[in-house]
């Protein structure tokens, strides 16, 4: 017993150990070691204010994302991919951004780890998207994806899913387009819908129901902007999308698109 207590006490007081992340473009790929980034010529510190994971102002050791993407197009699309099962969705056109809304690799030094997200929870390490600026540019909390594995090049969401799609007689400016849009940026990194989706995070939004079948009047959008003020448990792990995030115009597509597909399931 005293072996087992003196063996995770050592486990528990060890450093921080180095990670390394892939970044896979289709047409080259690398495996980038911490201290490599650390060491990264563009790495700088920089304060990131009202951090979307800590609740706070946070300082990070990071890289531009634009500068490790080098010789990806504004067109094409990206998957960061977390421990946890997180697959967020990316446009590559925010991330190769240098004004206004600007993205950062932020790199947990293991030397000095950053706090844990919660009592019971690891830090946002070992490589963290994080954003300058984020307001400039209507930066979801999605796209802040943390504790990232890999981030890879892929081919676009509607490619990859077609039960995601609305239905293919819609025009492209159709509010169901615009709203499907709005839910490849805002949902699908922790949902799945028809099945379809690599998130291993959150539940389906519309097998075996749509959540726009069981929540009536406005109950649903208050519940996209503070899950806790509907649902309140320990280990609730949606965001609030709040005006700024999502305005209310956007919030009202979104729900039509989840509407739409009401009508359209797709059983996996």
């Amino acid at each position: 017993m005293k072996v087992f207590l003196l063996g995770a006490a050592l486990l528990l007081s060890s450093p921080l150990h180095a990670a390394q992340l892939l970044i896979d473009l289709g047409s080259a790929s690398h495996t980038w070691q911490t201290e490599e980034l650390l060491r990264h010529p563009q790495a700088q510190t920089i304060t990131i204010k009202d951090d979307v994971s800590y609740k706070r102002d946070m300082q990070y050791r990071a890289v531009p994302m634009a500068t490790l993407l080098k010789g990806l197009k504004a067109e094409d699309h990206l998957q960061a991919v977390a421990l946890d099962g997180f697959a967020a969705e990316l446009s590559a056109a925010p991330l190769l951004e240098r004004q206004g809304a600007q993205a950062w690799l932020a790199v947990e030094d293991p030397s000095r780890p950053w706090p844990a997200l919660a009592a019971d929870k690891p830090s946002a390490g070992p490589f963290y998207l994080v954003w300058t600026d984020p307001a400039a540019g209507h930066i979801s909390p999605e796209q802040w994806p943390f504790q990232v594995a890999r981030i890879q090049r892929l081919e676009p969401v509607a490619q990859r899913f077609p039960a995601l799609l609305p239905d293919p007689q819609l025009a492209a400016t159709d509010p169901i387009n615009q709203g499907f849009a709005l839910f490849q940026k805002n949902c699908l990194a922790c949902h799945r819908l028809n099945g379809a989706g690599d998130s291993q995070f959150g539940p389906d939004l519309n097998i075996p129901y749509s959540p726009t079948e069981y929540f009536s009047g406005d109950f649903l959008k208050r519940y996209i902007r503070d899950p806790q003020s509907m649902r309140r448990w320990p280990q609730a792990k949606m965001p609030g999308f709040n005006n700024n995030v999502l305005p209310d115009q956007e919030l009202d597509l979104l729900l039509g698109y989840l509407r739409h597909m009401a009508g359209r399931k797709q059983v996996p």
